[in-house]
């Protein structure tokens, strides 16, 4: 892809002039565009979306269950996450919110993840392994943290990227604005990646600015900035590649750090907690799944003759069982109740010592399992 898609004005682009590879029957609408994949790549990211959508599916029902805590979906959003994930090299670092499981799906997920959604902390640590970030709860307050290691990166001759997902409502947060700023004053290596799913949990993002386009706000901090059709993994990959490429290669003494708005939509609730009916209709959620990634994807693979029915069917076996492994080992885990106490503070204050030895009171004179059939 070169350089001059990039740097085309966005101020002057429609608001859904967005760079595509596929229309949404899985034709290829832009040729010039179409990476050059192996197809055995291309199974490869029509599995991992598969796996994420499949993952998601499973999640809420364990949920819905009381096996799991609250959750975020991710449905709708599987095109951009694992696009633009196979765009970038296994050891550039990866940020992210807290929605963007199928991201970590392409590094090959690890079983512990599921372990932070039961409650145990352990889960985040495991993602070092895969070269990403602690997931993030609070919104946005990631960016910088994102943008200080490419920083560091940067000064270290580091010929890595920093990567950050975070959605539209993190855009109407100082912490954004300030990393941004912060990326274009000294050219860090970032790519800021906007998942705009249109809601910010009941906020449409028409209410998070007066801008045209998200893509727009790069310019004024000097950074590049594209609007991508975030349900098409081609274009999300391709779009990323450049990026990558850009943040790395040096134009004078500058890098060249990107904002990439990936227009897409969030299918389910902002998370199990919500109730999206009271704010959004069904008609608005059906009409963008005629874009699905996955169903456009797999029309693009069997036009391409990478993909039939017994190979859907051996991806499709294959996620089931690999599944059932990683919620096999999660719920076999144990986990300590009183750590919850042990890193609140660097010194206990009196009130979470009294919980502290109420819990251990509770435990010693009913033990754990009484305690869960109490609840």
């Amino acid at each position: 892809m070169s350089r001059d898609v990039l740097e085309r004005d966005l101020f002057d682009r429609a608001p859904d002039d967005q760079i595509r590879v596929l229309d949404a029957d899985g034709t290829v609408v832009a040729p010039e565009l179409e990476p050059d994949l192996e197809a055995e790549t291309l199974r490869s990211m029509y599995r991992d979306m598969r796996f994420a959508r499949r993952f998601d599916e499973r999640m809420i029902s364990l949920q819905r269950q009381g096996r799991l805590g609250t959750y975020s979906s991710l449905a709708g959003q599987e095109g951009s996450q694992i696009g633009s994930t196979y765009a970038l090299a296994d050891d550039d670092m990866l940020s992210f919110q807290y929605r963007e499981h199928g991201a970590l799906a392409a590094r090959g997920l690890p079983w512990e993840y599921l372990l932070y959604w039961m409650g145990h902390e352990a889960g985040n640590e495991a993602l070092a392994d895969i070269e990403v970030f602690p997931l993030n709860i609070s919104i946005a307050s990631h960016l910088p943290h994102a943008v200080g290691w490419s920083w560091a990166a940067k000064l270290g001759g580091d010929e890595r990227v920093g990567v950050v997902h975070f959605g539209d409502g993190s855009t109407s947060e100082g912490d954004f604005h300030e990393a941004m700023n912060f990326a274009g004053v000294f050219d860090t290596p970032t790519i800021f990646f906007c998942n705009n799913n249109q809601w910010a949990i009941s906020v449409p993002r028409e209410r998070q600015t007066a801008s045209a386009t998200i893509a727009q706000k790069a310019h004024a901090y000097g950074l590049e900035g594209v609007q991508v059709d975030g349900m098409d993994p081609l274009a999300t990959y391709v779009v990323t590649a450049a990026a990558r490429e850009n943040a790395l290669e040096a134009d004078g003494d500058r890098l060249r750090p990107t904002l990439i708005e990936a227009v897409q939509y969030r299918y389910g609730a902002h998370t199990t907690a919500d109730d999206p009916s009271v704010y959004r209709d069904d008609e608005e959620v059906e009409r963008w799944r005629e874009r699905d990634p996955i169903d456009r994807f797999e029309a693009y693979l069997r036009n391409e003759d990478a993909l039939d029915d017994d190979r859907i069917a051996t991806i499709e076996a294959e996620i089931e069982e690999t599944l059932a492994t990683l919620v096999e080992r999660a719920e076999a885990a144990d986990g300590d109740p009183g750590e919850m106490f042990e890193y609140t503070y660097a010194e206990p204050t009196p009130r979470l010592e009294d919980q502290r030895d109420y819990l251990a009171a509770l435990r010693e004179t009913h033990g754990d399992e009484a305690l869960l059939e109490d609840e």
